[in-house]
C-alpha cells in the first residue's frame, strides 16, 4: 500500500473511523515488526518484536484518538510510543535496582542499536535531559534512532533542511554521550 492510501486511512480514523486504523496497521505490520527487531536485537530483552508491536497497537487504538497525518508523522508516533513501552517494561522489570550505579551506554558513530534493557532507562534519561534544553534535537534522536528514519525524512517531517537534521543529530549525540558517561 503507498503512502497516499494509508495517509487516506489515517484520514479517516482522525475522523470517526477507527477501524481504519487497524489497517493502517495491517498494512505496515510487516514494517513496524521490523523496526521492533532491529531495536531489540542483541539486548537481554524479554519483550519480542511481536510483543513490542502488538502493545503499540493496543495503545494506538485505546484511549483518545491518534492524530497523525500521514505515513512519516505515524512512524515517528511509533517510534515515540516503543520508546515508552521500553521504558516502561524497562522499569518495572528493573526497579529494584533503582539507585543503584549509573549505567555506562557507548555512542559510536550512531547511537547503539543493541541496547540491554537496563541501558533503555539511561538513554530515556538523557533523551528526557535534552528535550529540556532542546525539543528538536531531542526529536531528531526519535526520529533517526528509533524511528530509523533518514535524515532526508527527518528533515522532510521537521520542515528543516537535511544538514540541519544531522546537526541536531551530531549535537544530540554529543550532549547523550556526555550525560551518560559522566560518573
Amino acid at each position: 500500500m503507498d503512502g497516499e492510501a494509508i495517509t487516506g486511512l489515517l484520514a479517516q480514523a482522525r475522523t470517526g473511523e477507527p477501524e481504519r486504523l487497524s489497517a493502517v496497521f495491517e498494512q505496515l505490520y510487516p514494517e513496524l515488526r521490523r523496526l521492533a527487531a532491529s531495536r531489540l536485537s542483541g539486548g537481554d530483552h524479554t519483550v519480542t518484536p511481536t510483543v513490542l508491536v502488538h502493545e503499540l497497537y493496543l495503545r494506538a487504538t485505546t484511549g483518545e484518538p491518534l492524530s497523525v497525518t500521514d505515513r512519516h508523522h505515524f512512524f515517528a508516533a511509533a517510534a515515540k510510543a516503543m520508546r515508552w513501552i521500553l521504558v516502561d517494561h524497562a522499569r518495572r522489570r528493573y526497579s529494584e535496582k533503582r539507585g543503584g550505579g549509573q549505567i555506562a551506554v557507548t555512542l559510536t558513530e550512531g547511537l547503539p542499536m543493541e541496547v540491554a534493557s537496563e541501558q533503555v532507562l539511561a538513554l530515556h534519561e538523557g533523551l528526557e535531559a535534552l528535550g529540556e534544553i532542546h525539543q528538536r534535537q531531542r526529536e531528531v534522536v526519535e526520529l533517526h534512532y528509533f524511528a530509523g528514519l533518514e535524515f532526508a525524512e527527518i528533515a522532510e517531517l521537521l520542515g528543516i533542511s537535511t544538514r540541519t537534521a544531522r546537526r541536531e543529530w551530531e549535537r544530540a549525540r554529543a550532549f547523550l554521550y556526555a550525560m551518560l558517561d559522566a560518573p
